[in-house]
Formats: structure tokens, sequence, C-alpha cells
């Protein structure tokens, strides 16, 4: 009797354990995969929205890291609003679905990234600075005396970015912003 009830719960607790994995599987695989135009459009907005202001000379370095941060933000509020409308359209298809919820976990991710380099950067004493994070470089701007950055500080952005990121220091971009 014993073993018959021990038994019985051992079963009870292994279907549970296979309906557990078997809902994880399905909930993880139910995203499919990122539509790659989407993204290459969404990317581009962004870069040149950082490219505009990457060129601009400012009268001071605050306000263009201000300015920057605004200009990255409101293209990726931007960007977000046509995912969602696209995800939420009634005529869209399972697909178009999925792959805005991608774009949105990716942007998401990105953003998360970015505010954490910074913050590295900025416990690094450098005073300001503003990532971006695309589909296949890092750009970095940071303030630089007249003479440009030292070989140490490129050293210690290189080595955040690629110990933060999957990327190596050949997809780095870094600008120097001149007061």
């Amino acid at each position: 009797m014993k073993n018959r009830k021990r038994n019985i719960t051992m079963m009870a607790v292994l279907l549970f354990v296979c309906a557990a994995v078997a809902l994880n599987w399905s909930y993880n695989n139910r995203w499919g995969n990122p539509d790659a135009e989407m993204v290459s459009a969404e990317d581009a907005a962004m870069m040149e929205a950082d490219e505009k202001f990457a060129g601009a000379a400012m009268s001071s370095p605050t306000g263009y890291f201000d300015e920057a941060r605004l200009t990255r933000q409101v293209s990726r509020d931007e960007a977000l609003q046509l995912l969602q409308s696209a995800a939420t359209a009634e005529t869209a298809s399972q697909e178009t679905i999925d792959s805005a919820m991608n774009s949105i976990a990716a942007m998401a991710t990105c953003t998360m990234k970015e505010s954490q380099i910074e913050n590295l950067l900025l416990a690094k004493n450098f005073t300001d600075c503003v990532v971006y994070i695309g589909n296949d470089a890092v750009t970095v701007a940071v303030p630089a005396p007249s003479e440009g950055l030292s070989e140490e500080a490129v050293a210690q952005i290189t080595d955040v970015i690629c110990n933060e990121t999957e990327y190596e220091a050949a997809q780095l971009s870094i600008i120097e912003v001149r007061s």
C-alpha cells in the first residue's frame, strides 16, 4: 500500500515535470526568427539619427550628449510604435507578429546593454558618453580633450565593449566629441 502511494506520487510529479518542460519548449519556440528586412530598416533609421548628431558641432559636449540620447530615444519610440502597430494589426500574419515581437525584444536587450555600457564608462572616469548598438557595430561618443583621446582611454572603451557584448574591436567606432 505504501509503495503504491509512493509510486503514484512519483508518477504525478514526473507528469508535472514533463508538462512543464513541454510548455516551456513550446513557449520558447513560439516566437520564431526575426524578419531581417524589418530589423535592417530599424537599424538604418537609428544609425541615421545617430550619425546626424555625430557630425553636428554643438556649443557644449553636454548638449551634444543630451541631444544624442534624446534622438536615440525618439527613434526607438517611433520604431517601437511601428512594431507594436504591426503586431496588433488585424490583418497581421503570425510571421509578422512573431517578427515584431522579436524585434521589440532585441531592441529592449540593446537598450539595456547600452545603458550598462554607459554606466561602466562613467565609472571609468569618462564625464559623459552615448552608446549605440546596431546589427554590425557599436558606436560610442565620448568627450575628448583638444589633443584627442589617449591610447589608454581608447583601450578602456574597447575593453568595456568587448567584455559586455559579443562585438570585436574592429566593430567598434569611437566618436570624439571636442568642446
